[in-house]
């Protein structure tokens, strides 16, 4: 099966044989219904259309190790990208939750990244995954409960039934209800299961900041003999 990334809007070969079933489903449909009548009404959807399945295209299913979930897209227009708490290179301020994840990351592994830029965690095989791939421009949440969740889901659970492990990163209540698509599958213990607050300022003090997800996912890697995954954001602080 095929790990080459897909091109933009695009689902790769072995994220369309784990997904068929859904993608084929009732849900699916009215999901598609949904969004072709939100772009017909001129509604202002993030990310651009191109980018709805990003988080798919950038991270083939047998490449992932780890998928950080995120719940749906940033609703400032310029911010979303299609990959969960990741913006545009050229994006400043940085969203707060960005900030504080890089903040985590700094004090657990001394990295301090200045681009908002993920996808180069994505090529390395983090699936950067919101619940909710789209949203209405300054409505967060609303496109929950219109399909995206039975589509993500089944993602979530093609991924635990694989044998190959993968560490799966739950911050927040949200997240973290998303436990009960792995845990049947992990009877094993094969996989990692990393829970904590959410980093947003509302909650990163209470236990996000601390919890070192970073060292963590690379010790488990390690572990597994695989490479550990390298958490720079910024071209000139990567190798050529």
């Amino acid at each position: 099966m095929s790990t080459r990334a897909a091109p933009p809007g695009a689902l790769e070969p072995g994220w369309q044989e784990a997904l068929a079933p859904t993608l084929a489903s009732p849900s699916l449909e009215r999901l598609r219904t949904f969004l072709r009548q939100e772009l017909q009404n001129g509604t202002p959807i993030l990310p651009e259309k191109s980018r709805w399945l990003a988080a798919f295209a950038h991270t083939p299913f047998e490449a992932v190790r780890v998928v950080i979930l995120g719940q749906d897209p940033y609703p400032t227009p310029s911010h979303a990208m299609g990959l969960s708490f990741s913006v545009g290179r050229a994006v400043r301020p940085l969203p707060k939750s960005l900030i504080n994840i890089f903040q985590e990351l700094r004090d657990d592994l001394g990295i301090d990244n200045r681009s908002g830029d993920l996808t180069a965690w994505a090529e390395q095989g983090v699936l950067l995954l919101n619940a909710v791939l789209t949203v209405r421009a300054g409505a967060p949440a609303s496109h929950q409960n219109q399909g995206w969740e039975q589509l993500t889901d089944a993602a979530i659970q093609a991924l635990a039934a694989r044998p190959a492990p993968v560490a799966f990163v739950l911050w927040g209540a949200f997240a973290q209800r998303k436990a009960a698509l792995i845990t049947p599958h992990n009877a094993d213990g094969r996989h990692l299961i990393l829970q904590s607050a959410h980093p947003s300022p509302l909650s990163a003090y209470r236990g996000f900041f601390g919890s070192r997800p970073f060292s963590r996912i690379n010790a488990f890697l390690t572990q597994q003999g695989t490479p550990p995954i390298d958490w720079r954001t910024d071209d000139d602080t990567r190798p050529a």
